[in-house]
């Protein structure tokens, strides 16, 4: 089978990879979505119409445009047109309101938003003020328009105004090395900030991801993580047609819908974090459901348990399963397993880093620490971010001066040369003058039968300074208690690390990306 890679071709820009995916795949299914099927060569024409399209509607090269709507066909093209004109994608939560989609257009600079129109039983631009709808000048609105904004299809039809020759033109001015886009870190310890990607490094760093973890053409790729975040956008929409896979766009996360999608579409590939597998586990009826199609899952972005990975396989029926470790200011990459690795490593490891890149981990002062030792881990190479939007004191902050940026996490590298993360530095906690990672804790905890998912974090505590508590979804049909899950954990864990409380939940509360929101979990028992 033909590849992108024949006869040489190297990356340089994301429009020249929808090109070459064009002439590489053709008539081949790029995308399904509902009743909407697109080819590789319907997809690259239907970018280049939106392309004309941007500029037609006044969008200059380096111009900050806004995409606030859930995954869809019409948000890949989008974006594909907006980067072939030269500007720079903002990508927005669904979840964010008015005043923070306000918030992050004055801190991008977004001048052009394209946004959903009725969503979840709200008609998503009435959010915006007339302070946010002032700094923008075209808003899109994929649906059915209501106040004046333009809808999809009156959008791509002014591109009509503009020759081949300009948009080629404007296409042949954008440089490996510009930007792509910036995705705004979640603002967990602080505002958000913009996150500078270019066009080459990120599609090296996917192009890297997608050969360590095995996307094969014609896979059929389910992407259920938003494509806002880097997981749903590099690693689902841009990585399938990097690979000539098929894109299946999903909208809202629901265990028995994803379930049912896997009979009905055979789907053989599904990216994402850690909830969405739990969930599919917990559902009461899924062993009811054909999933004889998966192939391959593929999980990072939270420290996983060597359970879920088991329970993946066995109980989910994945051929494969594949784990990994990354960060938004490198991409939303860093390390990654093979599909080749052994069961121990993927279970426990975040794997190897990328070729052309390093990892290491560092101790105090800034001394790297030999395999073994527990410290910062820190990454250098073509992967990390180009720095913050605007902001030279945290890009300074977060990259030293020998180009290692620092992520917070930390770790080890094991005797094999594989990453192991034990927690974020900021997660830890001190009980009876001993560390304690509550990741290292939800790994051990989770070999439980009763524990379908579990959260741990510090509070405070008169004796002992802090505890560990415990947040526990149950697995269905299975019953513990309180006092049995403790003396089970104190039978198999050191007793410093025994969370001395826990609290049973229906769910646990995740981001858009599906991490669990430790951060609503202390805030509720500060409250408490």
């Amino acid at each position: 089978m033909k590849s992108i890679h024949d006869s040489g071709w190297q990356f340089t820009t994301i429009p020249a990879l929808s090109a070459r995916a064009a002439e590489t795949y053709g008539d081949a299914t790029a995308i399904e979505d509902g009743a909407t099927r697109l080819t590789f060569a319907g997809l690259d024409r239907e970018r280049r119409r939106a392309a004309k399209a941007m500029i037609a509607c006044g969008v200059k090269k380096g111009d900050r445009v806004m995409i606030w709507a859930p995954n869809s066909w019409r948000w890949f093209v989008a974006a594909l047109g907006l980067v072939s004109a030269g500007a720079v994608l903002i990508p927005t939560s669904t979840r964010f309101k008015g005043r923070e989609v306000e918030e992050l257009m004055r801190r991008s600079g977004a001048t052009m938003l394209v946004s959903c129109g009725e969503f979840l039983g709200q008609y998503y631009p009435d959010q915006l003020g007339e302070a946010a709808r002032a700094l923008l000048h075209t808003i899109v609105v994929l649906g059915e328009p209501r106040r004046g904004e333009l809808s999809w299809d009156a959008f791509v039809a002014r591109g009509d105004s503009v020759s081949d020759g300009e948009q080629s033109a404007r296409e042949a001015d954008i440089g490996p090395d510009d930007l792509c886009d910036m995705l705004f870190t979640s603002g967990t310890t602080g505002y958000p900030k913009g996150v500078m990607y270019g066009h080459r490094q990120c599609l090296m760093a996917i192009d890297a991801w997608a050969t360590r973890v095995g996307i094969r053409r014609g896979d059929r790729v389910l992407v259920i993580p938003p494509f806002f975040h880097a997981f749903g956008y590099r690693s689902g929409a841009i990585v399938s047609m990097m690979r000539g896979a098929v894109l299946i766009p999903h909208l809202t996360y629901d265990a028995e819908e994803i379930l049912k999608r896997v009979e009905r579409e055979r789907i053989s590939v599904i990216p994402g974090p850690p909830a969405i597998f739990h969930g599919m586990l917990q559902h009461p009826r899924m062993a009811a459901f054909d999933r004889s199609s998966l192939r391959l899952g593929i999980t990072g972005g939270a420290v996983v348990p060597a359970t879920l990975i088991r329970r993946m396989r066995e109980d989910l029926g994945f051929a494969g399963v594949v784990n990994g470790y990354g960060l938004t200011e490198c991409g939303g990459y860093g390390t990654m397993c093979s599909a080749d690795d052994t069961d121990e490593q993927i279970a426990n490891t975040a794997g190897k880093p990328f070729p052309g890149t390093e990892v290491r981990i560092m101790g105090d002062e800034g001394r790297l620490l030999p395999d073994g030792e527990r410290g910062e881990v820190v990454l250098r190479g073509y992967i990390v971010m180009k720095g913050y939007f605007n902001d030279p004191e945290a890009t300074a902050k977060t990259i030293d001066r020998d180009g290692w940026l620092h992520s917070g996490d930390v770790g080890y590298f094991d005797a094999n040369g594989d990453l192991r993360i034990e927690d974020r530095l900021k997660d830890m906690y001190i009980s009876g003058g001993f560390n304690c990672y509550p990741a290292e804790i939800e790994r051990l905890m989770s070999a439980h039968p009763a524990i379908g998912q579990i959260a741990v974090i510090g509070v405070p505590d008169e004796r002992l300074g802090e505890v560990g508590k415990a947040f526990v979804v149950l697995r269905p049909g299975r019953t513990a208690t309180e006092a049995e899950l403790i003396a089970w954990a104190r039978d198999n864990i050191a007793n410093f690390k025994v969370p001395r409380r826990i609290e049973f939940r229906d769910a646990l509360p995740t981001s858009p990306q599906g991490k669990v929101l430790k951060t609503r979990l202390r805030e509720e028992q500060k409250a408490a």
